[in-house]
């Protein structure tokens, strides 16, 4: 016997896989039974009229910084998981680096597994880190439920959480290869970029973490994917000059994958203000044509999606009065 629904919603428009039509949704519980047309609402059943209000799946926010436990003063799960769900995400996934202590070991899972009760408004899901000293603790956070690993190849910004080399990422690969999670690599290659602009300045910033970093990185990870043929992931690409090299690896049969972020396909370096450090990311934000050739990368499913990369602070941290890039922290709060 087909169980009797609760309610319903209705609406004009429902975003479904066959595109935009109007249908009525059906619930049990917190179950969703069934996406029927709204003639075929059943008789008698409660239903709720959204008119021409869209109604659409939740999303997923696969890559955001919650910084709980330990640093709660920036954000924690009740105010990061109360904002996604009013901007309609209904699922995120922590990186492990912001709270403390980091998410590299088993036991740092469970610490900020137990600050998530009584706080999460949404689904969450977790990422382990990838350092240098944790190689050994990699197959029991897979075991505990991790969905991939995050890794650095230049310096992370939190002393914790130091990035690796190379010989690092190919001993994790060794073993992650067996566990079939992603590695989540961080794309920059410091090569001792500098910058004779005034440190107030966009340009210092885009001068100080070139665009041959983010490429020369990726370059790597599209060699060592191909090598291993593990799934590798690149976070928040910025550079669209990478992407017929990554396109490229994916046509061959490589499981390569990448996400970038609304503020790359959003704002472009032309309309950054000096001394606006609320800006500052990295990688950094380029031009308007590089901002356009993110879009055609993304229309063309060269860019497998999009995520926030939330990365809030206290505003001191940012350097607001003082302007200044290099001491600003990096990451924009979305």
């Amino acid at each position: 016997m087909r169980p009797i629904p609760d309610f319903a919603i209705a609406s004009q428009k429902v975003l479904t896989l066959e595109g935009e039509k109007p249908a009525a949704i059906l619930i049990k519980g917190e179950k969703i039974l069934d996406v029927v047309s709204i003639e075929n609402i059943p008789e008698n059943c409660p239903t709720e009229e959204m008119g021409n209000n869209m109604i659409m799946p939740g999303l997923v926010d696969a890559h955001v910084h919650i910084n709980e436990p330990g640093r709660t003063d920036w954000e924690g799960f009740e105010t990061a998981t109360k904002a996604a769900a009013a901007g309609g995400i209904t699922t995120i996934v922590d990186m492990p680096l912001n709270c403390i202590p980091v998410t590299t070991t088993v036991d740092a899972l469970n610490q900020k597994i137990i600050a998530t009760k009584d706080q999460l408004w949404i689904d969450c899901g977790f990422y382990g880190g990838l350092i240098p000293d944790n190689i050994q603790d990699l197959e029991s956070l897979a075991d505990a439920g991790v969905l991939g690993f995050k890794a650095f190849l230049s310096p992370s910004g939190i002393d914790e959480f130091p990035n690796i080399s190379e010989k690092h990422l190919r001993e994790a690969l060794h073993i992650l290869a067996k566990k079939g999670i992603p590695v989540l690599v961080h794309a920059e290659l410091e090569n001792g970029a500098t910058s004779s602009e005034e440190n107030k300045t966009y340009k210092y910033f885009q001068e100080s973490r070139p665009k041959s970093w983010e490429n020369n990185a990726i370059k790597l990870l599209i060699q060592l994917c191909r090598e291993f043929n593990v799934h590798i992931h690149i976070v928040h690409l910025s550079s669209a000059d990478i992407l017929p090299e990554i396109a490229q690896t994916r046509k061959d049969g490589f499981p390569l994958t990448v996400e970038t972020c609304p503020h790359y396909l959003h704002f472009s370096s032309e309309r950054i203000s000096d001394g606006d450090t609320r800006f500052k990311c990295a990688p950094p934000i380029w031009n308007g044509e590089n901002r356009e050739n993110l879009w055609a990368g993304l229309e063309e499913g060269i860019i497998n999606f999009i995520t926030s990369d939330h990365s809030p602070c206290t505003p001191e941290l940012k350097n607001l009065e003082a302007g200044n890039f290099e001491k600003a922290w990096g990451g924009i709060s979305s």
